[in-house]
């Protein structure tokens, strides 16, 4: 049998686990900071959350979604995106009012894979739910933002639009699928053919880009209360000091998205790839699930593009490898006991001689080696090019770590 995994996936192990480990619990501490507790959904639901959710003639419900006959004969689907599954839970936990949450895990569509574009993905996203206050699409915007900053991802740029709500939009799509109409000899095969079925969709192609420069923009057809709504998220991104773009033509992928859409673009991946994640508010979601109306604003991000962005992490995984000259009894104990006051610290527990575990330190790339030599308190600390002795008592804080 092959050992490689499911086309489309990855085995992720160190050194590149290592950016993985630091970023999502870099993700986990961002999300508390701005008040959005763990909430965590079923990796499968049934399809019609999605199909009524997503839209039925968007790409993810036509073409990417994993769906399945269960034993029982109900169709369920692997979750190909997290807000559907969360405004669920929303309604099925009867809340009514503002509500957050926050979640991280794997995702699925069947992609054409490519570089940033896998089968199994890893998102991690936010919802607020049950207000309607543009302020809320700030504070979300803002802690995307402020993430990805952290993670160390560089120039990132963001890009903000409004698509209208029910009011407006049904106005503006019929000028768009005029317009487009005109030009329907001069697009690609792919934008001729939403047209008809999806004329916003057609704003997302990336080939069309040049014959799509002069198409109607929404924030010129927006309804009153849109595009106050619009002024207010500007305004404040400017009052907290982030800086973004306007794209007239960035509509977001899926179907259920109102007023309030974003995105933010790592200028550093190839173009193709290079949005790291996204979102917007979809006021009327609940409903279309069945549900009573509770609007909402809220995002996701792809991991595996950011970690693609940052490149070889530089963190490695251990603090520290221990060489125990006394046997692998005496090496575990005294890993246990620097381990449990915060160090990363690996230790042989074969029995292998002495050369042998400093060759094992060396292979895992450990930036220091600690030598326990049985005296009873004594290490003997080797980095690079420098050697001391320190009491057992004082490695810790030789670490900075006390």
């Amino acid at each position: 049998m092959s050992f490689q995994p499911p086309k489309g996936t990855d085995d992720i192990t160190a050194p590149q686990s290592q950016a993985w480990r630091d970023t999502l619990s870099l993700w986990e501490d961002w999300s508390a900071r701005f008040g959005y507790p763990l909430v965590s959904t079923p990796i499968f639901e049934a399809t019609d959350l999605f199909e009524r959710g997503i839209g039925q003639v968007t790409e993810v419900v036509t073409k990417q979604m994993y769906t399945f006959l269960d034993q029982g004969d109900r169709s369920v689907t692997l979750r190909p995106e997290g807000t559907a599954g969360v405004v669920r839970a929303y309604l099925d936990s009867g809340h009514q009012g503002p509500w957050k949450g926050a979640y991280s895990g794997p995702f699925f569509r069947y992609e054409r894979p490519q570089a940033g574009r896998r089968r199994q993905f890893w998102q991690v996203g936010v919802e607020y739910l049950g207000t309607s206050s543009p302020l809320a699409d700030v504070e979300v915007i803002e802690l995307g933002h402020r993430f990805i900053r952290a993670a160390g991802l560089g120039e990132v740029d963001l890009l903000v639009n409004s698509i209208g709500d029910r009011t407006c939009r049904p106005g503006y799509v019929e000028t768009l699928r005029r317009f487009l109409d005109q030009k329907r000899d001069v697009l690609s095969d792919e934008s001729a053919a939403l047209i008809d079925r999806n004329p916003l969709r057609v704003l997302d192609s990336k080939e069309d880009r040049a014959e799509l420069a002069d198409a109607p923009r929404m924030l010129d057809h927006l309804c009153d209360e849109c595009a106050e709504h619009h002024k207010k998220v500007e305004a404040g991104l400017d009052s907290l000091g982030i800086t973004y773009h306007e794209d007239p033509n960035l509509v977001r992928g899926l179907d259920y998205y109102t007023r309030t859409a974003f995105e933010y673009v790592a200028t550093g991946l190839d173009a193709a790839q290079n949005a790291v994640g996204g979102g917007g508010r979809y006021d009327d979601l609940a409903e279309a699930l069945g549900g009573d109306r509770a609007p909402g604003v809220g995002f996701a991000l792809g991991i595996d593009r950011i970690i693609l962005a940052l490149g070889t992490p530089e963190r490695r995984h251990l603090d520290a490898y221990l060489v125990s000259e006394t046997g692998p009894d005496d090496g575990l104990r005294v890993a246990s006991r620097l381990r449990a006051e915060g160090l990363r610290v690996d230790v042989d527990v074969d029995g292998k001689p002495v050369k042998a575990q400093f060759r094992a330190a060396r292979r895992l790339g450990a930036p220091v080696v600690l030598v326990w030599k049985g005296d009873g308190h004594l290490i003997d600390v080797q980095t690079e090019g420098e050697r001391a002795e320190l009491p057992l008592d004082e490695v810790t804080r030789w670490f900075g770590r006390s």
